[in-house]
């Protein structure tokens, strides 16, 4: 079976020669503390080999949760935000049909054909309007919810939540809604710890060496997708023959993800401080969502970090192409490739041709697909924009799997090299202690006093 493969030849052609491999003896350090635990954040590296320690009982528990779920529920609604909801999110879409939920609003059972229930996520924002959305369109269903938090305590989840358990026991009453909440988090400590053994809730643990962000082959990410229908085990599949790929036994030139940290570095060096990532297949929107956290929360500190955008193309060429060909040269891209759809679709010839198109009559769509790719990336490194081509042979489980494991080694190794923590999100603390002290929290007087008089004299 094929793997994922990286092409940096229209990337490196931007830098020095020798250049990408002048990263190599740090690349390997970078990879050699990941391995030994001697690298900052190393209480945070359970991710680093979780593919190859899962085990088939693991997988079987998991799966066993979802059908319960899937038997019981016409939608589950995934309580998270942050790492705990995209991982999962950005599966399901990748794999889903695009126009799924219409599928299952028209079926009389409100699912599809294969049994699944309809996947809802919230607990990602505070919009009221949304949420008051939500509770309206779970009026009258049979849902579940899979409350994702370590602590319990994140505003935005626990608040959803509470709202969420409240709404299930009430339709469904408090025993049958026991049976369709389960719980993800801490093995000892918590709110939602404590909450789900006072009630009694199936609970998974998230473990507390992986951080949110590297959490997807976790119950984090496999029960969500589980729940949706799809292949956990070929999922983790691929994540694990990606491992093998990328181990520190692998030559520095066939090894992926360390060939990837190195040329990103290397341009990074040359100025280039803003990556794109571009995909051509609308089902990987939610792909770049959790790559942008992955990269962005791991790298983005010390005043230090390559700043992760995207773009879906060719949508975004009709808007963001004009900045990504002319504009400041300060970007590269790295684009996702799928060789080959899963489904057949010919363009039709037409009597009149009014479109002009009839040149295209007979040719698939994705064969059209192609070649806007391969013109714009043509036009991009032309207009000075290095490429990084990541091509990928399907868009299913396996090499999705394949995709994570890439995404999260290369991330620990990229970050590494550039000397930070990779593992720690000290930023993200400080809006929520600004939020707490304007809600006057309890405990946070001090804060509150202070952030109030500041506002006063603004």
């Amino acid at each position: 079976m094929k793997n994922i493969s990286l092409d940096i030849t229209k990337a490196a052609c931007f830098l020095e020669k020798g250049a990408v491999e002048a990263f190599e003896p740090k690349v390997k350090e970078a990879q050699k503390a990941l391995e030994e635990g001697t690298c900052p954040g190393n209480d945070f590296l359970g991710w680093l080999h979780l593919p190859t320690e899962i085990t088939p009982e693991f997988l079987n528990e998991i799966e066993a949760t979802a059908k319960v779920l899937r038997d019981n529920c016409e939608a589950v609604v995934v309580a998270g935000i942050g790492g705990s909801y995209l991982g999962a999110r950005a599966v399901i879409e990748a794999l889903s049909n695009s126009f799924g939920w219409l599928i299952q609003a028209s079926s009389p059972s409100g699912r599809t054909g294969g049994g699944a229930p309809t996947i809802l996520f919230a607990g990602n924002n505070i919009g009221e309007d949304y949420l008051f959305e939500l509770t309206e369109y779970l009026k009258g269903k049979k849902f579940g919810v899979i409350n994702i938090s370590k602590s319990g305590t994140t505003t935005e989840t626990a608040l959803t939540f509470r709202l969420l358990k409240k709404q299930c026991e009430a339709q469904r009453g408090k025993e049958e809604a026991k049976k369709v909440i389960v719980a993800v988090t801490d093995a000892k400590r918590g709110a939602a710890r404590t909450c789900a053994d006072k009630e009694g809730y199936k609970s998974f643990i998230i473990p507390d060496n992986v951080g949110g962000r590297f959490s997807v082959l976790t119950p984090v990410g496999l029960l969500p997708i589980a729940c949706a229908g799809f292949d956990i085990k070929a999922l983790v599949q691929g994540a694990q023959d990606m491992e093998k790929q990328c181990a520190p036994s692998v030559a520095f030139a066939e090894n992926p993800a360390a060939q990837y940290a190195a040329v990103r570095n290397a341009l990074y060096q040359k100025g280039k401080k803003i990556e794109i990532m571009v995909n051509y297949q609308p089902k990987l929107h939610f792909v770049s969502e959790w790559w942008k956290q992955l990269y962005g929360e791991s790298e983005g500190k010390d005043k230090k970090g390559i700043f992760p955008a995207s773009v879906d193309f060719t949508t975004d060429l009709h808007s963001m192409g004009q900045w990504i060909q002319d504009g400041e040269r300060t970007i590269f891209e790295t684009v996702i490739s799928i060789e080959e759809p899963e489904k057949k679709l010919l363009f039709p010839e037409d009597e009149e041709n009014l479109d002009g198109l009839n040149f295209l009559a007979g040719k698939r769509v994705d064969e059209v697909n192609k070649m806007a790719e391969l013109g714009t990336r043509l036009a991009h490194v032309d207009g000075g924009v290095p490429n990084i081509r990541l091509s990928v042979p399907k868009l299913n489980e396996y090499y999705i799997g394949q995709l994570i494991y890439f995404f999260e080694i290369g991330c620990g190794i990229s970050g590494n090299v550039l000397g930070v923590n990779p593992f720690n999100q000290p930023g993200v603390e400080a809006y929520k202690k600004n939020m707490f002290a304007l809600l006057d929290k309890p405990g946070y007087e001090a804060e509150s006093k202070a952030i109030k008089e500041r506002l006063a004299n603004e």
